[in-house]
């Protein structure tokens, strides 16, 4: 075969490669081009919890006062979860070292913040006026502002009804109490305890010591021999620690635990306790501060109607009718029937503070300046 020749076939075949890849390619059907993959949905920002924070005047492991309101800060964290966020100090004077916890606690954040004692009432007030943007809520005063509203429990209630025990039990007819600060709250208390005790038992008279103190066992424990040695048999309380409880089981007296459930700590002399649940409106403001609804500026003093207040773990040798009267008081408090501040009632001077069948305002009782029939002694200061 010549070259000629050879060249003419290599061309014939190349031609018909260059056919038959033309004929593929026009039966190939053609292809869409691939849709771009959707972008992945942004998930939503999971909301910050709001960061509320607890000042407390004494300590967590008190016995009274500062852990039944700390049992309310876990009733928080129970009903929220991870929608909220808690902290607390505890051991927070009532003095100008209140104000520099209460900014701290601001400064970390939060945007809640609870004062549990009567004395942080003006350094509240001060740090609220520089922090419109955070809630504060204040217990036992009685000054607001936009940001900051007020509550408190009506511990005379229970303090009525450890009366009701007191004036049945005793056997000397002389009951003690130990007594904190000298302001209406602690002098309301006394009162209604008295007037508890005059419900069961006309002939009591109520001896008060003062330490001047919300937590100060030794000082507590020395007031409490003190009223024991004038003949007291049955001692009441409105100090935080169960340092007069302890007492009277130690010189086989009797006496009531005050703000928790303090039977623990003196099971024999235990008549019952005058409880406070906090739980109830910490979880109440709470709910206001994460839907918006917290409004300051106003005042909540929350009772037995409400499930504030209670009396519990009453001694077994408390007689029955004694048990049932109790009952009765607590219904009668829950509907409105029974009213413990009714004239008339006279104060120990014999003025007459209330007058028959007239009832008490919260403004009265608010202000309460005197001690009533029954109670020995002079308010300090007064």
């Amino acid at each position: 075969m010549t070259d000629l020749q050879k060249r003419a076939l290599f061309k014939m075949v190349a031609l018909s490669a260059v056919a038959a890849a033309s004929l593929v390619a026009c039966g190939k059907k053609e292809e869409a081009a691939p849709a771009p993959a959707p972008a992945a949905s942004a998930a939503a920002p999971k909301a910050e919890p709001l960061k509320i924070a607890f000042a407390y005047v004494g300590p967590v492991g008190d016995g009274g006062w500062t852990f039944a309101h700390d049992n309310g800060r876990k009733a928080l964290e129970k009903e929220f979860g991870d929608k909220i966020k808690t902290s607390f100090v505890e051991s927070v004077p009532e003095s100008a070292d209140a104000e520099r916890v209460i900014r701290d606690m601001v400064g970390q954040g939060n945007k809640l913040v609870f004062g549990t004692t009567f004395g942080y009432m003006e350094p509240m007030l001060k740090v609220a006026a520089d922090n419109a943007g955070v809630k504060f809520e204040h217990a036992t005063g009685y000054k607001q502002a936009e940001n900051m509203r007020t509550y408190d429990s009506r511990t005379y209630e229970g303090a009525y009804m450890a009366g009701v025990i007191a004036g049945k039990m005793t056997k000397s007819n002389v009951l003690g109490v130990v007594a904190s600060i000298p302001i209406p709250e602690v002098v309301r208390n006394i009162n209604s305890f008295t007037l508890g005790a005059q419900s069961s038992n006309p002939k009591v008279k109520t001896k008060v010591a003062w330490v001047n103190e919300w937590f100060n066992p030794p000082k507590e424990t020395e007031a409490a021999t003190s009223l024991i040695d004038g003949g007291a048999d049955v001692l009441f309380q409105n100090t935080d620690s169960p340092a007069v409880l302890k007492t009277a089981e130690s010189k086989g007296k009797r006496a009531f635990g005050w703000d928790s459930d303090m039977t623990a700590y003196g099971p024999k002399a235990h008549l019952a306790s005058a409880v406070i649940n906090w739980g109830p409106y910490y979880i109440k403001a709470t709910k206001e501060a994460l839907d918006g609804s917290w409004k300051g500026g106003t005042a909540a003093w929350w009772g037995v109607k409400e499930g504030a207040i209670d009396l519990v773990s009453i001694a077994d040798d408390v007689p029955a009718e004694t048990k049932a009267r109790i009952d009765e008081v607590k219904k009668g408090l829950k509907d409105g029937s029974f009213v413990i501040w009714k004239g008339p009632i006279t104060d120990n001077t014999g003025k007459v503070q209330i007058a028959k069948d007239a009832v008490a305002d919260d403004k009265f009782l608010g202000g309460l300046g005197f001690y009533v029939k029954g109670v020995e002694g002079k308010i300090p200061g007064k």
